[in-house]
């Protein structure tokens, strides 16, 4: 698409409007507004459309505008496409950035026989294969550039839809990098958190991130961390911190597995942490055991915003969001992998992590918490995406 004068546009003047289900206070209308906020700054001008919520006053400050729209439902489709139709004539829009499947049908619609492009984001994971759902989704793989959350996803989306690969563009969600930050957690919280799990201060701290679920792998780590301490090693306290009210009868089966192994007492389970940053400070490793694709692999991000070594298991698109061999030189370490379920290979991983000096501990938490700002952080996030734009304005319709 080029402007009146044959140079190709640029984001300047350009007006994008983006799609969301809401903007409630999740990851989603967090991004939704960072976008936003990148856009304005680079000169566009910066529309949302979705149901309402606590950040519209937000969007508003920085200048957006918002338009109410339900988009959730196929009901909506029709309706949504002629508002859509009547805004893109209007406003002038150049790009809809569609994320969910109603509005990605609605857009494609209304952008039928307009110069518009149109951008979509597929879900962190692919429902599964039936004819109907298959075929209402199939909508996010026609936008004109589409936007996986991983490359897991991504090789998913391309088996599934026959997308071409260079039609795809792989951006990972964004973590909170500013409140998971080393710097940003005082010594006092992370002092309490171990006061609260009834943890001694010369005590080692192995966190265990995520709900409490038979995919999630806890009990994996409940029979590493008996493999742990049977090498000698009596000054380690295991933390299992996520929710553990949804699956019962597993928690406390994670509970009868401890007490079974004689580990008890250097386990806690402490259900949901209202505190995570300061959690994750208070430990030396983090593990996300996972023995299933995860919907995110936030917990891996997390961890390492906050420059802790972590471990996880070789499933969805958790390999990818750390740094290790064979991926990675082993100098660029943040992490260790582990097959799923391999309870040796974790327990190795996890007294790897704990065997680093200071210097070696030092430095790959430096690199960990500096991927994490290069991968993760909403800032990088929303550079990425306006760079989608950008592509997209740069090229003839």
């Amino acid at each position: 698409m080029t402007s009146i004068d044959g140079r190709p546009r640029s984001l300047a003047g350009a007006t994008i409007l983006q799609i969301v289900p809401a903007l409630r206070e999740d990851p989603a209308g967090h991004a939704a507004v960072d976008i936003a906020l990148t856009l304005l700054q680079a000169g566009a001008r910066a529309i949302i459309a979705g149901d309402g919520g606590p950040l519209v006053g937000e969007l508003r400050a920085i200048g957006g505008e918002w338009l109410p729209m339900a988009n959730d439902s196929p009901l909506r489709i029709g309706r949504n496409a002629h508002t859509l139709a009547e805004l893109i004539a209007g406003e002038r829009i150049d790009i809809i950035h569609a994320q969910s499947a109603g509005a990605a049908w609605s857009a494609l619609k209304a952008t039928k026989k307009q110069p518009v492009f149109l951008v979509t984001s597929f879900p962190d994971r692919l429902a599964a294969d039936t004819w109907p759902g298959t075929l209402f989704r199939g909508a996010l793989a026609r936008g004109d550039r589409v936007i996986a959350p991983s490359s897991y996803v991504s090789r998913a989306m391309i088996d599934r839809y026959r997308i071409a690969a260079d039609r795809i563009t792989v951006i990972p969600r964004a973590v909170d990098t500013a409140s998971f930050n080393p710097a940003a957690i005082s010594s006092d919280r992370i002092a309490q958190m171990r006061r609260v799990w009834g943890i001694l201060p010369h005590i080692r701290i192995v966190l265990v991130a995520g709900r409490a679920a038979p995919w999630n792998g806890q009990m994996s780590m409940v029979d590493a961390a008996r493999l742990i301490l049977a090498g000698g090693s009596r000054n380690i306290a295991f933390v299992f911190a996520g929710d553990d009210r949804t699956h019962p009868r597993y928690a406390r089966a994670l509970r009868r597995r401890a007490r079974l192994h004689g580990i008890d007492t250097l386990c806690r389970f402490i259900g949901h942490c209202p505190d995570m940053p300061a959690a994750i400070a208070a430990a030396d490793v983090v593990v996300v055991p996972a023995l299933q694709p995860p919907l995110s692999g936030r917990a891996v991000a997390e961890a390492q915003a906050v420059g802790r070594p972590v471990v996880t298991t070789t499933v969805g698109m958790l390999p990818e969001n750390m740094l290790a061999p064979p991926r990675m030189r082993e100098e660029l370490r943040t992490g260790w992998l582990a097959r799923p379920g391999n309870v040796g290979e974790l327990a190795a991983a996890v007294n790897a992590a704990l065997a680093l000096n200071r210097t070696a501990y030092e430095a790959l938490g430096a690199r960990a918490r500096q991927f994490a700002e290069f991968a993760f952080s909403p800032a990088s996030v929303a550079e990425a995406i306006r760079g989608v734009y950008t592509s997209l304005l740069a090229r003839d319709r």
